[in-house]
């Protein structure tokens, strides 16, 4: 009988495939419908089919080939054709006849049988698939390809992109239709990718849909490879299976230092913190006033979630109460960052894969692995791909700003404030940043009406003057209920606007007694912050003023003239005097020079200096025409002489200050 059987052409067979499997395919009219809506579609995303499908020939070919897609006559004809005993037009045939059978069983409802219609899931299809094919195919196909137990129908199932098309099975039975024949022979492995879209792909159905499912294909599948555009099916398992065991097996210590390392290089060098502490023990986390606030990032599996705070909250309470086993003081300078508790599970499955990805392509560098060249560049690629990809899933994990407050100076009770950031944003720690001055839980400007408001809450109380400078930035450090400043800078520059006006406070470098050293109110400054320096109730502040307020000078009033006589009026500390008296007062009012020489304690000698300042050069210096000049000398010896380093430190800390003379000497 199979002599009766001779080659025909293509499109020939075409037409004797139909007329044999179909007694009426339908009216011309029905045909071309159908066929037309599938050109156009193909026209409409011409950038996702093959070049062919644009003429109107295809249109033709469709129309001919109607109710089988054109693809599935090109592959059997082109490809399967090639294998031993499968003849051109029987083979194709009887092939057909069994798919067509289980579909007309199935009440198919297809508009097209396409390559991703065939039922590979029914054993008769199956076992006529697999009869020219070489052994070991049939534990593919139910694995991987169609099947109540393949991967394809978890995938269909876990996404309903993915379920509502089918699109795991159908590009599954493309690939398997497109690359089964010719796996192992062929120069260039595999099907394209518009042509796993053209076999698999209906109109009305979004391409994207079939794009991503690739992806999760290409990443889950033992059999599946891919190069670029191409996919193909292999009875040789891919590394996938090797990389799926090794994954089981990866260290927990070794993913928590990945992940600490991976998220480290997240947050950059630059940024206002005086410290990014990643899955840092209390213990390591100073207690300290720094250059900037904390920022503490939690470790995976203290994540945060709305339904489910508690590992968060518990881990970050803990940091805050105490630094080891000692109760932590600076608690205002902490704020901590977390993971999303619903994605650290991939956070988690992403390292592992990455890791054991890392540690074949190791063991192929080394030697301990023997595989061949593409497998050794796909290893490389899927190395590359997988850590690509945990970078990006460490960015849409760590997401959850959290800050511990008090509204309520006299309540212990922590209240813990949360806020996300955006994980799409370049720079992670700019966007922290930004959302911690948007929630205003860290103040890098603060205004001086600000500062006066908490100084009349909390120090000015009970008749109390003054209180000293560093005491409250120390405990806005301290305090939840206090303002979260930057640093101290910050703090500085509020009190220097803030004595530019006598609307806030007052300012002095140290207190004598009653008597405050280097007074400030209302005339601008540059504060120290030290353990001398006050601030001063703003009423205080006028009063004292106005007390230690000098006598008025010397002021000419009046002259007035009287024929040959004339007069002066003088005002003189308040007085009238005549103008006899006035050559007297003239010769103490026009004194021009003034010098002065005073030694310092070298201990106090930069508060001293701070107050000659004050209290007389800047008596000069706020006046116009007056030239002042000032002098530091300095001496200094010891009986057992100085060291070298001593010596060099002072000279180079000497010419960066630009002294004119700095040497020296022996006795």
């Amino acid at each position: 009988m199979e002599s009766v059987w001779k080659p025909v052409a293509t499109e020939e067979a075409f037409e004797i495939v139909r007329r044999r499997l179909f007694e009426f395919a339908g009216d011309r009219a029905q045909i071309e419908g159908i066929s037309r809506q599938f050109c156009d579609y193909y026209r409409q995303n011409a950038q996702y089919f093959p070049l062919e499908t644009q003429s109107n020939e295809y249109f033709e070919r469709m129309c001919a080939s109607y109710p089988i897609h054109p693809e599935i006559f090109d592959r059997l004809y082109e490809d399967w054709s090639t294998l031993d005993k499968f003849q051109r037009t029987r083979g194709v045939l009887q092939y057909m006849a069994v798919i067509i059978h289980r579909l007309w069983n199935d009440n198919n409802q297809d508009a097209l049988i396409m390559p991703g219609s065939i039922p590979l899931d029914d054993s008769l299809v199956r076992n006529k698939s697999i009869h020219y094919l070489p052994q070991g195919w049939e534990p593919v196909l139910e694995r991987e390809v169609d099947g109540p137990r393949s991967e394809t129908h978890r995938i269909d199932g876990e996404d309903t992109r993915f379920g509502s098309v089918q699109a795991a099975h159908r590009a599954m039975r493309t690939i398997f239709l497109g690359s089964a024949p010719s796996a192992r022979d062929q120069v260039v492995k595999g099907i394209q990718l518009e042509r796993i879209l053209l076999g698999g792909v209906q109109p009305g159905q979004t391409v994207g849909v079939f794009e991503d499912v690739l992806k999760r294909l290409r990443n889950r599948l033992h059999y599946l490879y891919s190069d670029q555009d191409r996919f193909w099916l292999d009875i040789k398992p891919n590394l996938r299976r090797e990389m799926e065991s090794r994954k089981q097996h990866i260290d927990k210590l070794m993913l928590l230092e990945e992940l600490k390392r991976r998220v480290t290089g997240v947050f950059g060098r630059n940024s206002i913190f005086s410290g990014i502490h990643v899955f840092t023990n209390s213990t390591d986390i100073p207690d300290d006033y720094g250059t900037g606030p904390r920022l503490v990032v939690l470790s995976p599996s203290e994540g945060y979630a709305k339904t489910d705070e508690s590992n968060a909250i518990v881990a970050a309470e803990k940091i805050l109460a105490f630094r080891g086993d000692q109760p932590r003081q600076k608690r205002n300078r902490l704020i901590f960052f977390a993971a999303d508790t619903d994605v650290v599970g991939r956070l988690n499955d992403a390292a592992r894969t990455y890791l054991a990805w890392r540690e074949i392509v190791t063991d192929i560098n080394e030697g301990k692995l023997n595989l061949d060249l593409f497998q050794a560049n796909l290893a490389k690629k899927s190395a590359d791909d997988a850590e690509k990809n945990l970078q990006q899933i460490i960015r849409e994990t760590y997401k959850w700003i959290i800050c511990p407050s008090q509204f309520k100076a006299t309540e212990n009770t922590v209240e813990w404030e949360v806020v996300s950031v955006s994980t799409n944003s370049a720079n992670l720690i700019q966007e922290i940043e930004n959302r911690l001055h948007e929630e205003e839980w860290i103040i890098s400007e603060w205004s001086p009406i600000h500062l006066k408001n908490l100084l009349t809450q909390w120090y000015f109380k009970d008749g109390v003057p003054d209180v000293s400078c560093l005491k409250v930035y120390q405990d806005a450090c301290h305090y939840l209920y206090l303002p979260r400043l930057v640093n101290d800078q910050v703090y500085k520059n509020t009190i220097s606007k803030g004595l530019d006006s006598e609307d806030f406070f007052g300012f002095a470098s140290g207190k004598d007694g009653s008597n405050y050293l280097g007074f400030r109110f209302g005339n601008g400054g540059i504060p120290t912050l030290d353990d001398t320096c006050v601030l001063i109730d703003k009423n205080v502040a006028a009063e004292y003023r106005e007390k230690t307020k000098p006598a008025p000078k010397l002021e000419m009033t009046e002259i007035i003239s009287a024929g040959n006589n004339s007069y002066q009026k003088v005002m003189h500390n308040e007085k009238i005097i005549n103008s006899d008296q006035l050559t007297s007062v003239m010769k103490t009012a026009i004194k021009n020079q003034f010098y002065s020489n005073i030694d310092l304690d070298p201990v106090k000698a930069k508060m001293e200096f701070a107050t000659i300042v004050d209290e007389v050069v800047q008596q000069f210096t706020s006046k116009l025409g007056v030239n002042v000049s000032i002098s530091v000398e300095i001496q200094a010896n010891s009986k057992d002489g100085f060291d070298e380093a001593l010596q060099r430190t002072i000279k180079e800390n000497c010419n960066v200050l630009r002294f004119r003379n700095s040497e020296f000497e022996e006795d």
